[in-house]
């Protein structure tokens, strides 16, 4: 499987050999220095984004919208434009198990991908999630903010993104594939619990549920000090493939999430494939946090989700 979106994606370009840095990147890289044990975890068994790839011969599958439980979603939720009516699922598919049950399929013949956040498979075989979005793999992995008619204070997943952030859900995920064979070629995605609220940089995010005054916004990005040794840490092949691609790609920050995390491929459905001994959930933790900095962002934009603040949590 190739890489996702377009050769000049954002997605896809490495970051300047002298890129200019956020005056206040310390401070931020601070506020998630205190959110960890050291470094990173893997999200690769966990809180991932399970991805199959399909063909003309995977059955073609109505997707019905599912309303949130959780009253922290406000019912916010729903499907963006030309999903639901006619997406190939494998028989064999199975969401994330854990909340937000992320899943997403990928047709390279067709050039196309579905994702989405709280999908479930009926008692009746039948499909439904809370989210949905159908867009080119060959695009530019960015969504057009001209796209979704949410409004200030709302939740953009009421409008068919299955990131609060109005991203793509497979961008930035690390692939099997790409760590076996050693190289990860895009930026990467990362979680973390300290986003700043109402704030985020457009492109790549189209919106925020970040609850946080001065906190980091969603769609900066992050590198790891190119100047860093990584041969001298002792990292297995797989885990030393990551850290190239947090040098030589950043990482971009996608989500909240309970701690600091780069999002892999979920592996549910795959039985021929393992990440035990390619990768393991703990191998960035060494590389503390504070080896990173907060590249200057481009274009600020000051709206944003308000259901996570307004509930209390995180706001610190």
């Amino acid at each position: 499987m190739r890489r996702f979106f377009s050769a000049d994606s954002f997605w896809n370009r490495p970051i300047a050999r002298d890129p200019d840095i956020e005056p206040d990147s310390d401070r931020m890289m601070g506020l998630l220095a205190g959110d960890t044990s050291g470094g990173f975890w893997l999200n690769i068994k966990r809180w991932t984004i399970p991805v199959y790839e399909v063909g003309s011969k995977t059955p073609r599958r109505a997707v019905s919208l599912r309303f949130a439980k959780d009253p922290a979603a406000h019912d916010c939720v729903g499907h963006g434009p030309g999903f639901g009516d006619d997406v190939p699922i494998p028989d064999d598919a199975k969401p994330d198990p854990e909340a937000d049950a992320h899943l997403a399929v990928v047709d390279l013949h067709s050039n196309l991908a579905w994702d989405m956040w709280g999908a479930a498979r009926r008692p009746d075989g039948e499909w439904e999630s809370g989210t949905g979005m159908v867009y080119a793999i060959e695009g530019s992995g960015v969504f057009e903010r001209d796209l979704f008619p949410v409004k200030d204070g709302q939740s953009i997943h009421h409008y068919g993104p299955s990131r609060a952030s109005g991203m793509p859900a497979i961008a930035g995920l690390i692939m099997h594939h790409e760590v076996a064979a050693g190289r990860i070629q895009h930026k990467l995605a990362f979680a973390c619990k300290r986003n700043a609220f109402k704030k985020f940089v457009y492109p790549p995010a189209c919106w925020t549920d970040g609850h946080l005054d001065f906190g980091i916004p969603e769609g900066a990005v992050i590198q790891l000090d190119p100047e860093l040794d990584i041969d001298g840490l002792g990292l297995r092949p797989g885990a030393w493939a990551v850290a190239r691609a947090l040098q030589d790609f950043g990482a971009v920050n996608v989500d909240n999430g309970g701690g600091n995390a780069l999002y892999g491929e979920g592996l549910y459905g795959h039985p021929g494939k393992s990440w035990d001994g390619l990768l393991d959930e703990a191998d960035l933790l060494s590389i503390n946090v504070r080896h990173f900095r907060v590249l200057r962002s481009g274009c600020i934009v000051r709206m944003g989700d308000v259901h996570i603040r307004e509930s209390g949590w995180g706001r610190d």
